[in-house]
């Protein structure tokens, strides 16, 4: 498939957010243009360089990511460093509404973390607005998400978006636990009767599929969390983004509960 307008991808809140788009892509201003996955190579965990070596070699159409990072006049990848995008900052249009600039994004499945709702509103633009995706733990859980190869001034502007003039309300952080591949194809996260909760913690009892992509080391991956109010809490529980749509959680869940503390959700380095 030839390359697409960002503003294909409109906010709408029974969908939003969730991992779009379901393939991996290289975003400019202008176009988003979809990326077919290189040789996979030797089973190895990719730290910085090898990463940036693997990231390059995607290819579209139009040629490889090195080759449309050039075209376009965007920093080289040596420059960049891995992003987890887990919310509406997947989403092209909103990318383009930023102003990011070119940014090459890859389909990635987390395990042993997930997304999870923060405990906060963006009322910007949009009736009721978009509740934004913080990160959380759950043991044995998996999940597809995006994860960018951004520039340093890229992380800044998503960040600096994310806080709407509250300075310090995102923060970016590495995770301490967890896994992170790059993932091929559909992954079918756990349904909700697979996670067991204990009154304390909840765990999936479901085997996990196996890997399709390289892992990637999470030692070296920046993530924007919620560090103001953390993550919602549904009675103990986390609301996870693939098992209830936003307006759905909108309208019969925010508000309604209390606030886990992001420091209680997720360990850092």
């Amino acid at each position: 498939m030839g390359a697409r307008s960002p503003r294909l991808w409109p906010y709408t809140p029974t969908n939003s957010p969730v991992a779009l788009p379901q393939e991996s892509v290289f975003f400019c201003q202008s176009n988003v243009i979809p990326l077919q996955f290189p040789e996979k190579g030797d089973e190895r965990i990719l730290t910085i360089s090898s990463l940036q070596e693997y990231c390059i070699q995607f290819s579209s159409e139009d040629g490889t990511v090195e080759q449309l990072l050039s075209e376009h006049g965007a920093p080289p990848m040596s420059e960049r460093r891995p992003f987890l995008l887990l919310g509406e900052l997947a989403n092209p249009y909103r990318l383009q509404d930023i102003g990011i600039g070119p940014l090459p994004i890859y389909t990635v499945r987390l395990s042993g973390l997930c997304r999870t709702y923060a405990d906060g509103l963006d009322s910007r633009e949009v009736v009721p607005g978009v509740h934004h995706i913080t990160l959380a733990r759950t043991h044995g859980w998996w999940e597809k998400s995006h994860l960018a190869m951004a520039t340093l001034d890229q992380m800044k502007e998503m960040v600096i978006w994310l806080d709407q003039g509250r300075k310090g309300t995102w923060k970016p952080v590495k995770p301490a636990e967890g896994m992170l591949h790059f993932e091929e194809g559909e992954l079918v996260p756990p349904p909700v009767e697979q996670v067991e909760w204990d009154g304390s913690v909840e765990l999936v009892k479901q085997q996990a599929p196996p890997f399709n992509g390289l892992q990637i080391d999470l030692k070296n991956v920046m993530v924007p969390i919620h560090a103001q109010h953390g993550c919602y809490d549904n009675r103990g529980r986390l609301a996870r983004c693939v098992h209830i749509a936003q307006r759905d959680f909108h309208e019969n869940m925010f508000r309604r509960g209390a606030s886990k503390k992001w420091a209680d959700i997720l360990d850092i380095c």
